[in-house]
């Protein structure tokens, strides 16, 4: 990256601080470009699910992953649940989505509550003895029904069926011909496999899975650094994790680089995460530590409160510049963390040096997350989110530590313990929002003249705006 006119500048710069200029290009189209990552993550585009509570589950991480990305479970999920999720995602399908599964005798209540744990919006009423699907239902078919009603009445019987091993192109054009939005997937004994949607027979053939040697979907999971941190660490390889994060607030402190330093006793032989930090100092200090990646921001997330309660952090543009600056000298990589809030920050961070970029609150709001469905006064969807150093999740955290001692840990907490991400109408799902954004960052590329993230990197320049330049780029109502 370069910035116009050779002009750096002697302050530190935000994502909205930044605007690209177009190069000339030889790309033609969007599609050409690769967004394969070179950090050894094996994820097939940019883009990694923060380690929150309230954004990163199974359910997120299976999704994720089978569009080509990567979640990295909570440090606060207990090592045994967090090594079940790890098998469960494992076990996913790395094309078909996985059903939400309802029996003839369960109520409309119970359907109501799980529908919005997907983005399908359907489920699938299976015998309870052959496990064969025996009719769907979706949402329209639950307004205004009794809670009490039974779904063996009111499910559609009129089924179409997909075979496993379909085509995406051949599902996709027989779920057009016969008006269909989805379908249940069947294995060759007549056993649900999953669940196909129209959308989801396109993006099969516009992403492709990041999946390990055995072909599974990837899957990270992050550790504290106080506690037993080897312990943790191995429950989590030996379940398969893709990644180890070894993650805190302040990433440069003495008990953080002996963490990296007893993970990387243990040979783990997957990519290890250090973070957060913002200088170049840091960088060092943690890859000499055993990190290959340095997790980068202190800051700028959406939930976080750092800066105004202590003064410490640091514009997010700037800090991935110096940071990816540095870890390339090492040979190591960066994630950028935080204040992603538009696709155009993914792109401006990868042009700052990032390998993958890191999303929280955003993801937050999508049918994927693992918080309930929530309704306000206007009948707007929405979930809560919460920061990770909250009174929310401090006291999560403490949950078991003596009543004294965890009052005392509670007085001191930054981050904000409940907010509203709402959901988009029509486009509440993660991919909905994977989608725009891979939209947004291959269109980037092809303004830089860049067929990869290596040459996007080289070939980004960058200029410096008011704000007045960057409220002049966004769209305009017209009601």
């Amino acid at each position: 990256m370069e910035f116009l006119n050779g002009l750096r500048p002697s302050y530190d710069l935000t994502y909205e601080d930044v605007f690209m200029v177009p190069s000339r290009s030889a790309i033609g189209s969007r599609m050409n470009v690769d967004l394969h990552t070179g950090d050894g993550t094996g994820t097939t585009i940019p883009l990694i699910v923060a380690n929150m509570t309230a954004v990163a589950g199974r359910r997120m991480a299976e999704t994720v992953a089978r569009r080509g990305g990567m979640a990295i479970l909570p440090q606060d999920v207990p090592a045994d649940i967090a090594a079940d999720t790890i098998h469960q995602v494992k076990s996913s399908h790395l094309f078909f989505d996985t059903p939400i599964k309802v029996k003839p005798h369960h109520t409309v209540g119970y359907v109501k509550h799980l529908l919005p744990k997907r983005a399908h919006g359907a489920a699938i009423v299976i015998d309870p003895d052959s496990d064969r699907p025996v009719g769907i239902i979706t949402e329209k078919d639950l307004h205004d029904v009794d809670n009490f009603a039974q779904v063996g009445r009111l499910m559609s019987t009129e089924l179409l069926t997909l075979p496993e091993g379909i085509d995406p192109r051949e599902a996709f054009g027989i779920l057009n011909k016969n008006s269909r939005k989805l379908a249940p997937v069947v294995k060759s004994d007549g056993r649900l496999a999953g669940i196909l949607t129209r959308k989801g027979a396109l993006r099969a053939s516009l992403y492709e899975p990041a999946v390990d040697t055995h072909h599974h979907l990837r899957v990270g999971a992050a550790i504290g650094i106080n506690g037993n941190v080897e312990r943790r660490a191995r429950t989590l390889l030996e379940a398969g994790a893709d990644t180890l994060v070894v993650d805190t607030a302040h990433g440069h402190q003495e008990t953080m680089l002996k963490a990296v330093e007893r993970v990387r006793a243990l040979d783990p032989g997957v990519p290890v995460v250090a973070g957060n930090v913002v200088t170049e100092r840091a960088v060092e200090d943690l890859v000499n530590a055993g990190a290959d990646i340095i997790k980068v921001g202190v800051g700028p997330g959406a939930m976080c409160t750092t800066r105004m309660q202590t003064g410490v952090g640091r514009p997010q543009f700037s800090a991935v510049v110096e940071c990816a600056e540095k870890a390339q000298e090492l040979g190591a990589h960066v994630w950028a963390d935080g204040g992603i809030r538009h696709p155009r920050d993914v792109a401006l961070a990868l042009a700052a040096g990032a390998s993958n970029v890191m999303v929280g609150s955003w993801f937050a709001g999508t049918y994927e997350s693992p918080g309930d469905v929530m309704w306000d006064a206007d009948g707007r969807q929405y979930k809560e989110s919460f920061g990770m150093a909250s009174h929310r999740a401090v006291e999560n955290r403490n949950a078991s530590t003596e009543a004294f001692e965890k009052a005392r840990r509670e007085m001191f907490e930054e981050g904000i313990s409940s907010a509203r991400i709402y959901l988009e109408p029509e486009r509440g799902g993660v991919e909905d929002l994977i989608d725009s954004i891979v939209s947004g960052v291959r269109s980037s590329f092809t303004y830089a003249g860049a067929s990869n993230i290596e040459e996007f990197r080289v070939r980004a320049i960058v200029g410096i705006q008011s704000a007045a330049g960057f409220a002049e780029g966004m769209p305009r109502s017209t009601r």
